[in-house]
């Protein structure tokens, strides 16, 4: 397996990984509220938290910065429960159409702060590699890949919820994002225990 393949499908399998399932309950809340319609703006959020999740490997892979894992770890479900919670304030209103600035920046943040949760990970598999530039590029894309696909079943999802089975917008919304912050309050709790 070429080293492109190697670091692509790595990335690939740091998303769809069910057993680390934040990045998925992330991705969910994000897109939660959106439609096929708005594919483009979806696009951006996704593309933007890839971004800030390469920016944050980067700053750790040649150690820019250092952070205290068990807080990163406490701040990732944290992202999740924030996410969540703004998309039920925002259920069936139209304040996501008049603050994208504010959603597109805190998506890069957040971006950040999961990225500097896997970062401990990618120094450890790219130990030995002289360059580590083009890895991370590469992981990069697969993580891209990887929320692309994500994004793509919650949102076919929302169509038949909302367009077969009859389900309104805000109800998707509030019922989806109550599922998760039903998963994500037990995590928080264990990742503050652990502060």
């Amino acid at each position: 397996m070429s080293q492109f393949w190697l670091y692509f499908q790595l990335g690939l399998e740091h998303v769809l990984d069910w057993q680390a399932y934040d990045h998925i309950l992330f991705l969910v809340v994000l897109v939660a509220s959106y439609t096929f319609i708005s594919w483009k703006k979806v696009l951006w959020l996704v593309t933007l938290f890839t971004l800030g999740h390469t920016m944050a490997l980067f700053l750790s892979v040649y150690e820019i910065v250092k952070v205290d894992v068990d807080y990163v770890e406490f701040l990732i479900p944290l992202t999740i429960l924030v996410t969540a919670i703004f998309d039920i304030a925002t259920a069936g209103k139209k304040l996501r159409n008049t603050n994208f600035s504010l959603l597109y920046f805190t998506t890069i943040f957040f971006g950040l702060i999961h990225g500097l949760g896997f970062s401990s990970y990618f120094k450890m598999i790219a130990t030995g590699t002289d360059n580590k530039f083009w890895p991370l590029v590469e992981f990069a894309l697969g993580i891209e890949l990887a929320q692309v696909i994500v994004v793509l079943v919650v949102m076919i999802l929302a169509f038949i919820f909302q367009n077969v089975i009859n389900v309104s917008k805000r109800d998707w919304v509030l019922v989806t994002s109550s599922i998760v912050i039903g998963i994500i309050i037990p995590i928080l709790q264990e990742t503050y225990k652990a502060l």
